[in-house]
């Protein structure tokens, strides 16, 4: 399984965000980390994932899928989110 951090920007005015957040509540392991920003965990790769959530975004809305793998950095999350990060990263270091 790989963790991927899911960024996008929906760009019309009154956009709505109902789809693409069900899809990503759909997915097992996520969590919604701020605004338009979650980590998801799944078996898919990078291009599936932007793929099934093409389905809620219009032709200028921006979307970006990135593995996570190994190194990242952080501030102002509580202790519990800290510990979720690293134990998903450490595991792609090994």
């Amino acid at each position: 399984m790989s963790a991927y951090l899911v960024t996008y920007d929906l760009m019309a005015q009154g956009q709505n965000y109902t789809c693409i957040t069900q899809k990503l509540k759909s997915y097992p392991t996520h969590w919604h980390a701020q605004g338009s920003v979650w980590i998801i965990e799944t078996d898919q790769t990078a291009a599936q994932v932007r793929d099934g959530l093409l389905l809620c975004l219009d032709s200028n809305d921006k979307l970006i899928v990135a593995r996570l793998a190994g190194e990242a950095a952080w501030f102002g999350y509580p202790a519990q989110v800290t510990k979720w990060l690293k134990d998903r990263l450490e595991k792609r270091v090994r």
